[in-house]
């Protein structure tokens, strides 16, 4: 059977764990064909980023169509977009119906701090992309910027769901704010909750947490996941809980791997000793 095809627009990740590297495992874990439009080169590590090279915009939407006139794309992920102008090309291209079924990842900041995104960026994908997304996935560092809020204010489970129902009232059809900075739960009991809100109302994602230094790549996978569950036909909020249970296996397969001298990749391709079967 052919396989349907998705689309993951982002930046590279040198070291391997995150963006467009990340995106196409999880695709072919998915069993669903990537493709890509480069928005940027990074040079990175599981340490950290050093340097980022963006893509002028009209390359990025000369990728994006030079697929699309070849290949029927069922769905599309943004991760990192690297410059305002790009978001805004984007954000016109699914505003003609050129990327249906989109999962934007608001990728502004690194997890170590470096900035992924020009000024003017977070203004870009609240007037411009987000009310154009099938499911919205920031964590709380990038819901709490895009609400002008302190990261602070969101570190309660009802905070989370509030802001979830903020981002949605910016044209987002479905929000889940990723609750992986969260801790929840005492010693024995750690929990890893994200908060949903679409047409449905608001639902939690319980999941145990997986206590691992291997967790580089998670948001881009989470986006990516939830992309090649649409590009399959999966309903959104199926498609975002079967991604969060996606993200907590890799997490668990990998979690006592070691590579590099930071935070390593996940396991996409249920490589690891602790791996579950399925995607």
């Amino acid at each position: 059977m052919t396989p349907n095809a998705a689309m993951t627009i982002a930046g590279s990740d040198s070291g391997g764990g995150a963006g467009i590297e990340a995106d196409l495992r999880t695709f072919a874990a998915h069993r669903v064909h990537g493709t890509v439009a480069l928005t940027a080169v990074t040079a990175q590590s599981t340490v950290g980023v050093t340097a980022v090279a963006a893509l002028e915009p009209e390359m990025v939407v000369t990728q994006i169509r030079t697929v699309l006139d070849d290949i029927e794309v069922t769905a599309a992920k943004t991760g990192m977009l690297a410059r305002p102008r790009t978001v805004e090309a984007v954000a016109s291209l699914a505003a003609s119906g050129e990327l249906p079924l989109l999962v934007v990842d608001p990728v502004l900041v690194s997890s170590t701090g470096h900035p992924l995104m020009e000024d003017g960026g977070v203004s870009a994908y609240r007037d411009s992309l987000i009310p154009f997304a099938t499911i919205l996935t920031p964590n709380l560092r990038e819901a709490a910027l895009l609400l002008g809020v302190p990261v602070e204010e969101l570190g309660t489970l009802p905070a989370m769901a509030d802001a979830a129902r903020s981002l949605c009232d910016l044209g987002a059809t479905w929000v889940i704010v990723k609750g992986g900075h969260l801790i929840v739960g005492g010693a024995t009991e750690r929990r890893s909750p994200d908060v949903v809100v679409g047409p449905g109302g608001l639902t939690e994602l319980e999941g145990a947490r997986v206590e691992t230094g291997n967790d580089h790549g998670t948001g881009c996978s989470l986006a990516a996941a939830c992309a090649a569950n649409l590009a399959n036909s999966v309903a959104p909020l199926e498609a975002i809980s079967q991604a969060k249970a996606f993200v907590a296996r890799a997490l668990a397969g990998a979690a006592s791997w070691s590579i590099g001298h930071g935070h390593g990749p996940i396991d996409h391709l249920g490589w690891g000793p602790d791996a579950i079967e399925g995607p």
